[in-house]
């Protein structure tokens, strides 16, 4: 059994969320104690036992301590399965977490899987859907497994009732590892607004205070299509389409921000990746460190990449992945671009 201490470097439901996958992967028994300890509640919230109900599902497990507030939980899987599911997540809480937990074992499976998903779709302190459909997918691709996501409904907190439909195909024998040190020349570059429920003035506010910043104008600045029902609501989304990487990078709107403090917040994250030299931000690098660890383990073969900033996130992240697959994470920190490199140990 792998015990691990929940409240370990940033102490978050990443620890959760990643144990849990690997646990179904690896097919290693799981005890994890002081969950989310770092957080102002800590314990199991809605979302995280949503996240546990959901890797239950796909793999049989056996599990105790999956109760609201819960601050230790054990959970013993069986066998991964492919197949049709549906996984809900009770109000606004980010169901696109709870595929993060799912995806790394269903990649693995034996066959194609379907997941429709219904909770929140672009929540702060999570990933929204377009960083997963634009960042994340072409990854997984690399990898030479297939994910094609479909957006059937945005979800907003604290409404929810967002709809995301993934498609899940393995690849055909070992995923395959890879190297992305550069992201190459810039192809595009444009801001889109999501604001359900608001007033018209408030993106129109936030694209046109973002494009003055930036420089961007016309086919650059985007009101996205969404539903007066699916809020009320406010993403923010900035778009870098390079040669061999897509970042995506998001603001939300608060009621106590103006829509020129939102725009100014989403222009500072950008620019602070634009001056840097690295491939990746740091919230897709918490996302590629696993799949590379998980291409390393399989392939026998290292893999490296770089970005712009290494958060505790993406530290305590690599920490909790060698606890269950015998790679090593090797991480050289730099002004214009940290390497991290996951090798077979």
């Amino acid at each position: 059994m792998i015990e691990l201490d929940g409240s370990q470097g940033e102490g978050g439901g990443q620890i959760l969320r990643t144990s849990l996958a690997l646990s179904v992967v690896t097919g290693q028994p799981l005890s994890i104690e002081k969950i989310r300890a770092g957080r102002a509640k800590p314990g199991l919230m809605r979302q995280h036992l949503a996240c546990v109900k959901a890797a239950t599902e796909i793999s049989g497990a056996q599990v105790d301590g999956a109760e609201l507030g819960s601050q230790s939980l054990r959970f013993a899987p069986g066998p991964v399965r492919s197949g049709d599911y549906r996984l809900a997540i009770a109000g606004a809480g980010s169901c696109m977490l709870v595929l993060q937990t799912v995806l790394p074992p269903l990649l693995l499976a034996g066959a194609q899987s379907r997941v429709h998903l219904s909770g929140g779709t672009h929540n702060p302190m999570a990933p929204p859907f377009h960083f997963l459909e634009r960042a994340f997918v072409p990854l997984v691709h690399r990898l030479g497994a297939d994910l094609q996501l479909s957006l059937r409904r945005c979800g907003f907190y604290p409404a929810g009732g967002g709809e995301v439909e993934a498609t899940i195909v393995p690849a055909v024998g070992a995923l395959q590892t890879f190297d992305l040190m550069a992201r190459g020349a810039q192809q595009s570059a444009y801001a889109e607004c999501l604001a359900p429920g608001l007033p018209r003035h408030v993106p129109t506010r936030e694209l046109e205070t973002l494009g003055g910043a930036m420089g961007w104008s016309g086919e650059q600045l985007r009101l996205g299509a969404v539903r007066q029902n699916e809020g009320p609501g406010n993403a923010l989304l900035a778009t870098l389409a390079y040669e061999h990487v897509t970042e995506v990078f998001t603001a939300f709107g608060e009621k106590s921000l103006s829509a020129e403090q939102v725009a100014h917040g989403l222009v500072k994250e950008v620019r602070e990746f634009q001056k840097s030299e690295a491939a990746v931000g740091p919230h897709l690098a918490d996302q590629l460190a696993l799949l590379l660890a998980l291409a390393a383990w399989q392939g026998k073969k290292a893999g490296a990449f770089t970005c712009s900033e290494v958060t505790e996130h993406t530290r305590t992240n690599c920490a909790v992945i060698e606890r269950f697959l015998p790679v090593r994470f090797t991480i050289a920190e730099s002004r214009q671009a940290s390497t991290v490199r996951v090798a077979p140990a």
